[in-house]
């Protein structure tokens, strides 16, 4: 992948190149890329001067990294206890089936990653399923195809 030398220099120059911004950086980089590419973590970690190991060790630690490329869309099932109960396993099976894909992965397409999630915090709407940032409560396998068909 190639990277835009000049939008990573002004997402560190947005931070002072501060070494203690490297976690803000990395969320800028990967709101710009959709994911953390390989180069463009070098290329942080030489304008911060600081070891690479320390800027892959960051960017490995939190889950809300990602080293691999994500869908334009990303769906994310609640596995905790009040959804799981409720049937989320069963949603996130229609998930995989829907889009031919196992949970952790992207489609083929780059259109859609599929991923779980120990808990988003809505249990009273349990099950629940993140589109992009948006929730949406009782959701059963039925109501899978209607969603996929929204987005």
């Amino acid at each position: 992948m190639t990277i835009d030398e000049s939008r990573l220099d002004s997402i560190i120059d947005e931070y002072n190149a501060e070494q203690g911004s490297l976690i803000s950086i990395l969320q800028d980089v990967q709101a710009e890329y959709k994911y953390l590419p390989r180069e463009a973590l070098e290329y942080v970690a030489g304008r911060l001067d600081i070891p690479r190991v320390q800027v892959f060790g960051v960017a490995t630690f939190f889950k809300a990294f990602s080293l691999k490329p994500k869908g334009r869309r990303q769906i994310h099932v609640c596995m905790g206890t009040a959804c799981h109960v409720r049937g989320s396993k069963k949603v996130l099976e229609e998930f995989e089936r829907k889009l031919g894909i196992e949970a952790g992965s992207t489609t083929k397409d780059g259109e859609y990653t599929l991923e779980t999630v120990n808990c988003v915090g809505a249990c009273a709407l349990g099950p629940v399923v993140m589109n992009n940032e948006k929730y949406h409560g009782q959701m059963t396998p039925i109501k899978v195809e209607d969603l996929l068909k929204k987005v």
